[in-house]
């Protein structure tokens, strides 16, 4: 494996013309992600421990659910319905690693769901120790007369109030040591013209993670976020036209596009004992772009 970080992923130009509709599936992109599969070794830092990741199906989630099965943990992964095959396929990982895997589909936006996740976790795998809060949704808009109110409802519905929910479930379920993660982005800081909505939510999330962390910080609860890049998942042939998937990433210092494999090292940091004293932090995953 090269050590030269402009060569460890595939560089721009991507094959542009592979456009998907919403929510996006693994299967159907070129060249497949890399989410670690054949790369990722743990090292026992999660051993015995329940996470819950939402988004686990695909992407960054599935990354980071593998890396915790390596490490030790059980995962139960949320995801759409109709991402059942990327789910199962993440299941295959993680079982693959010894651990067990709970599948629990269904729409984040619903706030019942959100609750419901956190109590058949803990059904399942016998309690909640990490919740990492990575699902999100991601609309664009050429014009601030784009946006609409079906759109801005549900992106923070989903991106930004689930994460409320989560938490409040899980932490009542949680002992000292216990984390949350949740995902951020770069356009929390670069807020790109064409993502009003989901920028606005980002910036949520970076806030939401310093409250949060002060407020849990005397229940011995830690919680942090990341902040991607452009990063090589479903949601990019979603909202990207083929011109622009074909040069994703280029314009980054390193040049390319991030695989979501580069993303779990972070999130394992985040849920160990490794990053005991890391809390209310956000850590740039973006391929040298700056968050300032």
């Amino acid at each position: 494996m090269t050590t030269d970080p402009r060569e460890a992923g595939p560089r721009p130009p991507f094959p542009g013309d592979q456009q998907q509709e919403k929510p996006g599936l693994t299967s159907k992109m070129t060249p497949p992600p890399d989410h670690g599969e054949e790369s990722y070794v743990g090292k026992g830092l999660l051993a015995d421990r329940v996470a819950l990741i939402t988004g686990g199906d695909s992407g960054i989630g599935r990354a980071v659910a593998i890396a915790y099965a390596r490490e030790g943990a059980d995962v139960a992964i949320s995801y759409l319905p109709v991402e059942q095959s990327d789910a199962e396929e993440t299941a295959r990982w993680v079982r693959q690693a010894g651990r067990r895997c709970a599948l629990l589909p269904g729409d984040l936006a619903d706030e019942g769901h959100c609750r419901t996740l956190v109590a058949q976790t803990v059904a399942e795998l016998g309690g909640i120790d990490i919740l990492v809060n990575n699902a999100a949704a991601q609309v664009i808009n050429n014009e601030l007369g784009d946006v609409n109110a079906a759109d801005l409802e549900n992106s923070f519905r989903v991106n930004v109030f689930a994460m409320f929910y989560l938490a409040q479930a899980a932490v009542a379920r949680m002992k000292p040591g216990s984390t949350i993660i949740n995902t951020t982005s770069v356009q929390a800081k670069v807020a790109g013209e064409k993502m009003l909505i989901y920028s606005a939510t980002k910036g949520a999330i970076a806030s939401l993670t310093i409250s949060l962390s002060n407020l849990l910080a005397p229940q011995g609860i830690r919680v942090n976020c990341v902040a991607p890049g452009p990063i090589w998942t479903p949601i990019q042939p979603i909202v990207k036209t083929p011109e622009e998937l074909a040069t994703i990433g280029e314009k980054t210092p390193l040049g390319r596009a991030g695989q979501p494999a580069e993303l779990a090292p972070a999130y394992v940091l985040l849920a160990s004992g490794e990053g005991s004293y890391i809390s209310g932090a956000l850590i740039p995953v973006t391929g040298g772009m700056p968050m300032l």
